[in-house]
């Protein structure tokens, strides 16, 4: 592997492009019109123009996308998150160009972007899953009902090709499945291409665990311990840390366990995490979907565990390694990761693009990394997702990880646009996730006081 593109921008794309210098690997960048003085364009060795701002004229477009591999001369692609990172069709496109596609295999991709059929090869491993119903197909409510009274309520309606927690929403209520259910169709079949939904239980009190996995085919597979995601808005996730807090030793080991199985299962190659949804008060836990790519939290994993899983990534597709043993991946500390926003909380989280006139990160932070796409002078459209940065932290203990998370939000300077900065010192300070009592309604039952969190910029140095 001599040269690689990342099919993506941003902070995703600065960050594989890291990796990829580190083992000497040329890097390409490819940008649309919105992007052209971008901090990915400046920084790669080389840049390629794929069309207008809007993604689907340019990171969606897999022939711009492969046209500036075949310009650049390109060996291999690596999608990153998002965009085309679960699109089988462009991983075999890419394949098929004869390039190196840094992910798991099309079917893989394929399979497990199928949520229905992600839970059958789940159950099919001994993986345990949420109760749910068969696909409904589009425009088709016939027997939903049924279908609702026995899976139970509250229940959610589910985008079968969805993910991220885009096609999802709860029903309360029996008198409103039907109507849910067709609304819910007309969504998914115009933001996947596919209107089938399938009902699945809703855990009151859930917390969101994810196994960090890499598979390596027939040779097996081995897991990166957890991560927790609980602090979400909308189903989007808002704070992630590892280890998650208060998980008893025993259910850690049955969820790690039942990744695995499933990732040897299927024979899965490459990175990948495996979601569950946990009983928050009797840690019972349920298969909730499988990601076939690095993840936007992955730097917490990265951090506790200190392997490099896009290095891992390269070196796996280029045949540089074969398989990991498990007894030498260990965890030590913790870590916590915040997702900065360009949106105002206070307008139900709504964007915020602008221009950041000042933007300063902050220094000086024990255990801090930030991975950012974005320099002061920078614009935030609203094309594509609002996140400037991430900053994750590492802490010797979960309270001192917390603390310096607030500590370098404190410390950060940003203006010119509104951000999620100090709703995210709220979380950090508040008394119930100080404790550990996260789960996934966490902010929707503390949302006031959450807002009405008092913070003031600290100095850049102490």
């Amino acid at each position: 592997m001599k040269k690689l593109l990342v099919a993506n921008r941003g902070e995703i794309a600065r960050r594989i492009f890291r990796s990829a210098r580190e083992l000497g690997t040329a890097t390409v960048a490819v940008y649309s019109e919105a992007d052209a003085n971008a901090a990915h364009v400046l920084e790669a060795d080389e840049a390629w123009p794929i069309g207008p701002a809007p993604a689907r004229d340019s990171y969606l477009n897999v022939d711009k996308v492969l046209e500036a591999a075949r310009l650049s001369g390109a060996d291999a692609v690596h999608p990153g998150y998002g965009f085309l990172s679960e699109n089988a069709d462009f991983a075999e496109a890419v394949e098929a160009a004869g390039l190196t596609w840094i992910g798991p295999t099309p079917e893989s991709i394929r399979t497990m972007g199928d949520k229905q059929r992600a839970r059958a090869l789940a159950e099919a491993a001994g993986v345990p899953i949420v109760p749910g119903s068969d696909r409904i197909a589009p425009d088709t409510a016939e027997g939903i009902e049924a279908a609702g009274a026995e899976v139970g309520y509250p229940l959610l309606v589910k985008a079968a090709a969805g993910g991220g927690g885009i096609g999802m929403r709860r029903v309360d209520d029996p008198a409103k499945l039907r109507e849910t259910v067709i609304a819910t169709q007309s969504m998914a079949g115009k933001a996947f291409g596919n209107g089938s939904v399938f009902l699945e239980r809703f855990v009151p009190k859930a917390r969101h665990v994810e196994i960090q996995v890499f598979g390596f085919g027939e040779a097996g597979a081995v897991h990166f311990y957890e991560r927790d995601c609980s602090l979400q808005r909308r189903f989007q996730k808002v704070i992630e840390e590892s280890p998650a807090p208060g998980l008893p030793d025993a259910v850690r080991n049955r969820m790690t366990e039942a990744a695995v199985r499933l990732c040897r299962h299927v024979a899965y190659r490459g990175a990948g995490t495996v979601e569950f949804i946990v009983d928050a008060e009797s840690f019972e836990f349920f298969f909730l979907e499988m990601n076939t790519r690095i993840q936007v939290e992955h730097p917490v994993t990265e951090m506790v565990t200190g392997q490099d899983l896009v290095s891992l990534q390269l070196r796996f597709a280029a045949g540089e390694i074969g398989n990991l043993p498990q007894d030498e991946i260990s965890t030590r500390g913790h870590a916590i990761e915040c997702r900065l926003y360009a949106e105002n909380p206070e307008k139900r989280f709504m964007p915020s693009p602008g221009t950041l006139s000042v933007f300063s990160l902050p220094s000086a932070v024990p255990g801090l990394r930030i991975d950012c796409g974005y320099r002061e002078g920078d614009t935030v459209t609203p094309f594509y997702d609002p996140m400037i940065a991430k900053l994750i932290v590492h802490g010797a203990t979960r309270d001192e990880a917390r603390e310096r998370a607030a500590q370098a939000l404190r410390r950060l300077k940003v203006d010119g646009l509104r951000t999620n900065r100090a709703f995210l010192i709220g979380c950090l300070e508040n008394d119930g996730f100080a404790s550990g009592d996260v789960y996934t309604s966490f902010i929707d039952e503390n949302l006031a006081a959450l807002l009405g969190a008092s913070v003031e910029a600290e100095p850049a140095t102490p």
